[in-house]
């Protein structure tokens, strides 16, 4: 008897921890992170940060045909971290080039706006993601066909950068909810 309570005791602790692992599915719930807060939209998953650097990271389902789920990534590095608003952009559209091996530049759109008192500065690139595992690394990975929604949040207390990536259908169907998202930021 000890030993079938023990090991569904096991199984079930088990299963807890691999449904940890995969994130639990948001249904348009409150976040926040230090001086900023959010509001998650529905059908986003939350899942544990893979680095200090990131405050908030999720994962978005992506399409039936699409090689792997999007991802939303919210950084935050301290007052005077993190770089300019235009130098992050241009970094952001750097890691795009065109299918004739051109620069994703003149294809990316740039748009400002005040959204709760907070100056937002976003981002949207579409092409070949050229990958990085890690920040810096000089080995990428080819994505074609994907696309970036990305903003940097102008904060008193310092810039955080929102970031969505993943292949274009899926980011497509995911766009209304990122502009949800980024206008739910209030600090």
């Amino acid at each position: 008897m000890k030993r079938a309570i023990f090991l569904a005791a096991t199984v079930l602790l088990a299963c807890g921890q691999k449904g940890e692992e995969a994130g639990q599915e948001t249904t348009g719930q409150a976040g926040s992170s230090g001086p900023i807060s959010w509001t998650v939209p529905g059908g986003w998953v939350e899942e544990a940060p893979s680095s200090s650097m990131r405050k908030a990271q999720f994962r978005l389902p992506k399409l039936e045909n699409d090689p792997e789920d999007a991802t939303v990534v919210v950084f935050y590095f301290g007052l005077g971290q993190g770089g300019g608003v235009m130098a992050n952009i241009q970094r952001w559209v750097g890691q795009f080039t065109q299918a004739d091996g051109s620069s994703a530049g003149d294809m990316a759109k740039i748009s400002s706006a005040t959204v709760n008192e907070l100056k937002q500065t976003t981002v949207d690139v579409s092409g070949t993601y050229l990958f990085q595992m890690t920040p810096m690394s000089p080995v990428t990975t080819e994505k074609p066909n994907f696309r970036m929604l990305a903003a940097v949040v102008e904060h008193s207390g310092g810039p955080w950068f929102v970031k969505m990536t993943g292949p274009k259908n899926t980011i497509d169907s995911w766009e209304r909810s990122f502009a949800e998202f980024m206008n739910s930021i209030k600090g």
